[in-house]
């Protein structure tokens, strides 16, 4: 049987996911509960912190409320598949594959599968430079690692997942279009 149930009780195949199978509580549920770098950090750390992070990022250099949203939800897949380290990711053409087709559904449900080629490689950055300062602060043996600065200061505490979950359902609903 190739069904996924989620947590808020929709049962469907991920691998013929449609924009009616999107929930944004499953996603900020799951992404709550999914833990950065494969779990070998100091402490838990969620994806949908990570998320917010790169949301809040975005809000601060003062891009669109599109864009702001892009970043809250760029690693909205692993809410259907999980996440898989970035070294090893790479490697996993299948994978990338799969992750690239429901990301394109979960877009197009939100309204974001028009984003541009320069938009993509903006959320992409704030993406890349979240992460180096997570593995900074989250990893003792990048401690000497040199950043580039950030317009807002991220959150990298050890906080309750239910408010994480809260904080993104928030902020998803402030940007997102209310017609998505």
């Amino acid at each position: 049987m190739n069904v996924m149930n989620t947590y808020t009780g929709k049962q469907f195949d991920p691998m013929q996911i449609t924009p009616d199978d999107v929930c944004l509580e499953d996603i900020a549920h799951a992404l709550s509960l999914l833990c950065r770098g494969g779990g070998q950090l100091l402490w838990f750390y969620s994806v949908g912190q990570h998320s917010v992070n790169c949301a809040r990022e975005a809000a601060a250099r003062g891009w669109s409320k599109r864009m702001v949203l892009a970043c809250l939800l760029h690693d909205a897949s692993e809410a259907y598949i999980s996440d898989i380290i970035r070294p090893v990711k790479i490697h996993l053409a299948n994978y990338l594959e799969i992750e690239s087709k429901i990301m394109n559904v979960i877009l197009e449900k939100f309204g974001l599968e028009d984003l541009s080629p320069e938009e993509n490689s903006l959320w992409k950055q704030i993406d890349d430079e979240m992460l180096d300062h997570e593995l900074k602060c989250l990893l003792p043996g990048e401690k000497n690692r040199n950043p580039a600065p950030l317009k807002s200061e991220p959150d990298f505490s050890e906080r309750p997942v239910r408010e994480v979950e809260t904080e993104f359902l928030h902020m998803a609903e402030k940007y997102r279009d209310p017609r998505s």
